[in-house]
């Protein structure tokens, strides 16, 4: 029975026939398709992309220079240096990301007690050498300043599940 079960699909090509009907089903419905650079998809809250460093309102760094993100660090891609300031409070004067190292686990950002170092959401920061993605603390809080708005979005809508 299996041999004419067979022979019938071949002879009327009754695969042929639902890959066809399955492809003309789909033809008028709404495309799924996003068309990347000039449309993009939603990101979820706890996308972890580029780092920053961010500020308080007033201006100020928010880093008070306690090294957990750097002991936390897996790949070890972090580098801290800090020193007292005149006030008795310790600042950072070094904070360097190596971007080839990091393996994006997020664990710097859970470590941080003051959500100073979080990873936005920008996903396109593609380079044309390895030293553009050695990030200083100049470029970690220029990307704080200009991803801010999001990323305090972000971590709001986030917040319920932490």
């Amino acid at each position: 029975m299996a041999f004419f079960d067979r022979t019938a699909r071949a002879l009327f090509l009754s695969e042929l026939v639902t890959g066809f009907a399955l492809t003309f089903k789909y033809m008028f419905k709404p495309k799924v398709t996003v068309n990347y650079p000039f449309e993009k998809g939603p990101l979820s809250p706890r996308f972890r992309g580029e780092h920053v460093l961010r500020r308080y309102a007033n201006g100020e760094e928010r880093c008070i220079a306690c090294k957990l993100c750097e002991a936390i660090c897996p790949a070890q891609a972090i580098t801290i240096e800090a020193e007292p300031r005149e006030d008795g409070s310790r600042r950072t004067t070094r904070y360097d990301i190596d971007m080839t190292k990091c393996i994006y686990c997020g664990f710097c950002q859970e470590a941080c007690p003051v959500d100073a170092i979080v990873e936005g959401p920008n996903f396109e920061f593609s380079t044309e050498t390895r030293e553009e993605l050695l990030y200083n603390k100049e470029k970690l809080l220029a990307n704080g300043e200009r991803w801010e708005a999001e990323i305090a979005a972000n971590l709001a809508a986030d917040a319920p599940y932490r």
